[in-house]
């Protein structure tokens, strides 16, 4: 039977040393099978390497970031809609989601697609709100705290035991074992990111991590667990393995059905000596490890775009256990004139 062709845009394509989604999620689409994607790259920079791969990108538009304006931001996506038809977006960066959110019944009445959490989920997870968060869907959080000046930094040693980690707004984490260094850190970040930077108490064990997908009714689309093998010194894995871990999955499940969570979701947790699992981050969106969710037997991506255009999806009920991932670096070779385009037209 002949595939649906569906134009699917997707942004993060920014696959350096602190990858974007962008790619990996392509990937998913590329190897979907109830539907054949060309897919549309939005990029915010004229380097970003998922521009250049001819094989996962049929046609790229260079976007302005969120913090131009709404108006302007949109303006281009309808630009790009009018030219491409866009029937589905996938946003794969946090700062950008708050603009897509807010816009998605707009983009709707243009008959572009998202399926993206609510407003009020995005912000009842944010990092500032996760300690309310946990108290109010039963799941255990380290001790957070938002500061906004050196003042606050000063009456730190009170009520946290060092080290602490530095978290920026959006992105970046930092382990800082006295004042000096969580004031560099949140020069660093502030600057980065904006206020607040985040405060967190450290928890000893094993980071876990959760790739998720919700249908918005409390239903649990996809899980798959992993455990990072690699960390680069940003805190990203490098690698990782999938694992059998019944306890996290149902957390996940729990919280998926408590929060009638509508999207994908990435659950950062750590697994303490004494099999305790505290929640540190709620990524609202595919994380950029998602293709090993693929390999192992659960295309996310591909589950996504079905939802967001309204189809009925089921659960996968299973997923390959011992599935591995090990990034490696990649030296691409283009030529001036692809860049000189981009530049000059916006478009590749």
């Amino acid at each position: 039977m002949k595939k649906e062709k569906l134009n699917i845009a997707v942004t993060g394509l920014n696959n350096t040393d602190n990858p974007g989604p962008g790619i990996p999620v392509i990937r998913g689409l590329r190897e979907a099978k109830s539907f054949e994607p060309r897919i549309i790259g939005l990029a915010y920079e004229n380097l970003e390497p998922g521009i250049y791969m001819k094989d996962m990108v049929d046609k790229t538009y260079q976007i302005p970031y969120p913090k131009s304006g709404s108006d302007v931001f949109l303006d281009r996506i309808k630009y790009i809609h009018n030219r491409e038809n866009l029937e589905v977006i996938i946003p794969n960066l946090d700062a950008e989601l708050y603009t897509f959110i807010k816009a998605e019944y707009e983009l709707k009445t243009l008959g572009i697609h998202t399926f993206l959490p609510t407003l009020q989920q995005f912000e009842e997870r944010s990092k500032p709100n996760l300690n309310a968060f946990g108290e109010k869907y039963g799941i255990k959080v380290p001790k957070s705290k938002p500061i906004a000046g050196y003042t606050d930094i000063q009456n730190l040693q009170a009520e946290f035991d060092f080290p602490v980690l530095v978290k920026g707004k959006f992105y970046d984490a930092y382990l800082a074992y006295n004042n000096e260094q969580v004031i560099n850190y949140f020069n660093k970040l502030s600057s980065k990111w904006g206020l607040p930077v985040i405060i967190q108490e450290f928890v000893r064990g094993t980071e876990v991590n959760v790739v998720a997908l919700g249908d918005g009714k409390g239903t649990t689309i996809a899980a798959v667990p992993m455990r990072k093998q690699y960390i680069t010194d940003k805190g990203k894995a490098w690698g990782g393995i999938t694992i059998q871990d019944p306890n996290l999955l149902e957390i996940t499940h729990n919280l998926i059905r408590k929060t009638q969570w509508r999207g994908a979701m990435e659950l950062e947790m750590i697994k303490t000596i004494q099999g305790e699992y505290y929640l540190i981050e709620i990524n609202p969106r595919i994380p950029a490890w998602v293709y090993l969710a693929v390999a192992a037997g659960q295309n996310i991506p591909e589950a996504l775009v079905n939802l967001a255009l309204g189809k009925k999806v089921k659960p996968f009920e299973k997923y390959e256990v011992g599935k591995m991932f090990i990034r490696y670096s990649f030296d691409m070779i283009g030529d001036i004139s692809q860049f000189e385009k981009l530049s000059m037209t916006g478009e590749l």
